[in-house]
């Protein structure tokens, strides 16, 4: 019966299913603390995360929770500052006094492999989020962020724009590094050169939008459109075009990336690139929880365009 209840790879279907059988017929209901004191962990799930992106987070959490609702699980969530240089004691001793089942640990710290290295020698199942592979697919969740936003740029261009402003995200993230190579990608698929007065750096936060947006619509040749590496830019970017009198989408187009509630709540509704935030978090739980079957979840997730109202073909 234990085996059944913690989902040993050691029986077979049959077996399975017959325990199983008697365990609903005698309505039998395991004590996670006993079961916890056997393993000697907690049947918790933390999140570990350095994310300035709170709509990304907020996401990912709702992902989780609803993949472990009907389980013995609970979530944890852990902030930690990636620059500290006690980053690696705190996390082990969060690991350590939660005694946790399994860890997702979010960008950037999920592309740090000496970290993910350190959780699994602490006897974690980790799962690490990306926007490029960075580990075995039983241990991974990622995103097609580079070959998204160069279709994302390359259809700007196809609306017929030819200045297109760029809003980077922050240095350090990969995220950042795949979404501004795609940029780089679209404009050359569409015969495009960048150019450095049209691009501008922020990081992930509503005001480096702000700030971006004012930056690329103070040059001579302001853009007709503005790509931004996620929502909460794009938004700042909107704002910024207002407080200028310039009008969102005809006198300039705005895409952002992530699809969270801001795009479709801010006016016009913002086109945007939907990253499948909740999809990769409710796999990533689905490996923690069941690590013997966590190969067989998905681990690679395709992006696509939302297409609404702060894009349209550029003036005459």
């Amino acid at each position: 019966m234990s085996r059944v209840i913690n989902k040993s790879p050691l029986l077979n279907q049959a077996t399975r299913e017959k325990v199983e059988a008697v365990i609903a017929d005698l309505g039998y209901v395991p004590n996670p603390q006993a079961r916890a004191l056997a393993l000697r962990r907690n049947f918790l799930i933390g999140l570990i995360h350095d994310n300035p992106n709170a709509q990304m987070v907020l996401g990912v959490q709702e992902g989780i929770l609803d993949t472990i609702r009907k389980t013995e699980f609970a979530l944890v969530v852990r902030p930690v500052d990636r620059h500290s240089p006690t980053m690696f004691d705190d996390i082990r001793h969060f690991i350590e006094q939660q005694r946790l089942y399994g860890v997702m640990l979010l960008p950037p710290i999920s592309e740090n492999d000496e970290l993910a290295r350190m959780c699994r020698d602490l006897g974690c199942t980790v799962v690490r989020m990306g926007s490029a592979r960075l580990d075995d697919d039983a241990h991974l969740v990622a995103s097609n962020d580079r070959q998204a936003v160069s279709e994302a740029v390359a259809w700007l261009a196809e609306l017929g724009h030819r200045r297109i402003g760029f809003v980077a995200g922050p240095e350090g993230f990969r995220s950042a590094r795949e979404r501004e190579l795609g940029f780089a990608d679209g404009m050359t698929r569409a015969g495009l050169a960048t150019e450095p007065e049209l691009a501008a750096r922020g990081d992930y936060r509503f005001e480096s939008g702000l700030a971006a947006g004012a930056q690329l619509l103070s040059v001579d040749r302001p853009p007709t459109a503005i790509f931004c590496s996620n929502d909460e830019m794009a938004a700042g970017v909107l704002h910024a075009a207002r407080a200028r009198q310039i009008d969102v989408p005809d006198d300039l187009s705005i895409v952002g990336f992530d699809d969270t509630a801001t795009a479709a709540h801010i006016w016009p509704p913002l086109t945007t690139v939907r990253w499948p935030i909740a999809a990769m978090a409710q796999a990533a739980a689905s490996k923690l929880i069941d690590p013997a079957n966590a190969a067989s979840q998905p681990s690679f997730f395709l992006s696509d365009l939302v297409r609404r109202a702060s894009t349209v073909p550029p003036r005459e």
